[in-house]
């Protein structure tokens, strides 16, 4: 029986890592801290919330005698540690929460860490999720490697940059077995709708504009949530200790060209008439700091690990849709901010377990 702490699971990306982990690995005891910001959602795990090996516990990464405590509470085998602020715009305004959350609050963890396993690292693995945009931007051509020079242009990014150089530092320094994977842009089911496509998808539903920055020529590389929990999986149990692997979809996209893949799934999901959802692409004044292309090389984990991708962006694309679609309870509880109720219905105000 190992008991495992999954930060942040509460999120987009980590409800996919929970319910896997608490699924798959029954003989495993899944811890889940989330502080349940905005993004963080319970309606998210319903599915798996009654289940004898998963614990919910609310808290705050930034508190350290906190986060001591829980690690002496439950003797953590392993951390899966996904909670962050992600949004670059929320990182424009307010820089400092960042600052706050990335850096300060994996700091906090990987001190308890080190702390708990007092140098007996056999059996023990800190597992740091972060972003291919500490890597910068690139230009029409290339990819980010395992290898590329750091290079972040947003407060976002620069705070993951520095947790990052800071797991690095604890192995390096003190032997604290780590892995680190820099993934691109995620998508799929229970995604907060401030990000493009859940945004886009509710937008059309309610007839209402499709933001595109600048041109719409922005490019990314997409990554279905469900293969990155995969590759998550896959990391933790076989990765190699003090690796970093860089995950990706292999699907490239400028902005423009995936809002209008996604008009065309849409209008024939809505029974609308081809087109009809295009209309609704409106261009808006870029952000600033806008990285032009991000790319992953991911041959690393797939020739050392075997991880690839299991769907085409369109087949997971059509998927997210249909997700949507049929969950428009969850996208209205969100969108209303009435998901935060859900807590003290299951929990009860002030517990936190």
């Amino acid at each position: 029986m190992k008991t495992i702490l999954i930060t942040g699971g509460a999120g987009f990306i980590g409800s996919h890592v929970v319910g896997l982990f608490v699924t798959n690995y029954p003989q495993y005891n899944i811890i889940n801290l989330d502080k349940l910001t905005y993004a963080g959602n319970l309606e998210n795990l319903t599915d798996i919330e009654k289940k004898e090996n998963y614990t919910f516990v609310k808290g705050d990464i930034t508190d350290a005698s906190f986060i001591n405590q829980l690690f002496s509470d439950y003797s953590f085998d392993g951390v899966i540690h996904l909670a962050a602020e992600s949004h670059v715009d929320r990182s424009i305004t307010n820089p400092l929460e960042f600052v706050m959350t990335n850096v300060i609050g994996t700091v906090n963890l990987l001190n308890a860490a080190k702390h708990a396993w007092s140098g007996n690292f056999e059996g023990k693995r800190f597992y740091h999720v972060s972003t291919d945009e500490v890597y910068g931007a690139l230009g029409e051509t290339g990819f980010f490697t395992e290898d590329t020079k750091y290079d972040p242009h947003s407060p976002y990014s620069a705070s993951k940059a520095s947790s990052d150089h800071f797991v690095r530092a604890y192995h390096d320094t003190y032997g604290l077995p780590i892995v680190i994977t820099n993934c691109s842009n995620n998508y799929g089911s229970h995604h907060f709708p401030e990000k493009l496509i859940p945004l886009c998808i509710h937008n059309i539903q309610n007839n209402k504009p499709l933001p595109i920055y600048g041109d719409g020529k922005y490019t990314r590389d997409w990554l279905y949530v469900v293969d990155h929990a995969r590759a998550i999986d896959t990391v933790f149990h076989r990765g190699k200790n003090g690796d970093i692997y860089n995950v990706g979809g292999f699907n490239e996209w400028q902005n423009i060209d995936l809002v209008k893949l996604l008009c065309s799934i849409m209008d024939k999901k809505l029974g609308r008439e081809e087109g009809t959802c295009a209309k609704l692409i409106t261009f808006v004044k870029d952000r600033p700091g806008h990285d032009l292309r991000y790319a992953i090389d991911a041959n690393k984990i797939n020739r050392e690990l075997g991880w690839s991708p299991s769907v085409t962006f369109e087949q997971g694309l059509e998927k997210t849709v249909d997700w949507y679609l049929a969950n428009e309870a969850w996208l209205k509880n969100v969108t209303s901010g009435a998901y935060n109720k859900y807590y003290e219905h299951q929990y009860g105000q002030g517990h936190t377990q």
